[in-house]
Order: C-alpha cells, then structure tokens, then sequence
C-alpha cells in the first residue's frame, strides 16, 4: 500500500509558494515540506482541512492511492 501526497502539484497548478501556503494555513515551512516531499507519516485532517481551503481542492487532489 503506497498514499502518495501530490501537494507539489497542486500547490504549482495554483501557483502558490511553499512560504506563502505556510503563511495562509499557520503551518511551519519544515512540516509542509515534509508533507510535499512525502516524508510524512501521518496528517491531521485539520491541516488537511486547511491546505484543501488554502489551495480550493478536494482531499483526493492531495492524497492518491496506488498499488
């Protein structure tokens, strides 16, 4: 089982910076970058709540499932 995060990609189609969405969603740079880069482990739906607000998209546009 791999969740991949696409946050980079929907972060460039909304042409918003790594600092800019963590201004909006009160994130630090650390954690966001960890979440793009998919070294994450886990995520609160809190802040996917709030990047899904900041960025205007759906959970399914962040997170995917592949085999």
């Amino acid at each position: 089982m791999s969740i991949i995060i696409n946050l980079d990609v929907m972060m460039a189609k909304r042409k918003m910076s790594l600092n800019e969405l963590s201004e909006r969603i009160n994130l630090t740079l650390s954690n966001i970058s960890n979440l793009k880069t998919g070294k994450a482990k886990a995520i609160r739906f809190s802040t996917l709540d709030a990047i899904c607000k900041a960025l205007d998209c759906q959970p399914g546009d962040i997170l995917e499932f592949r085999e």
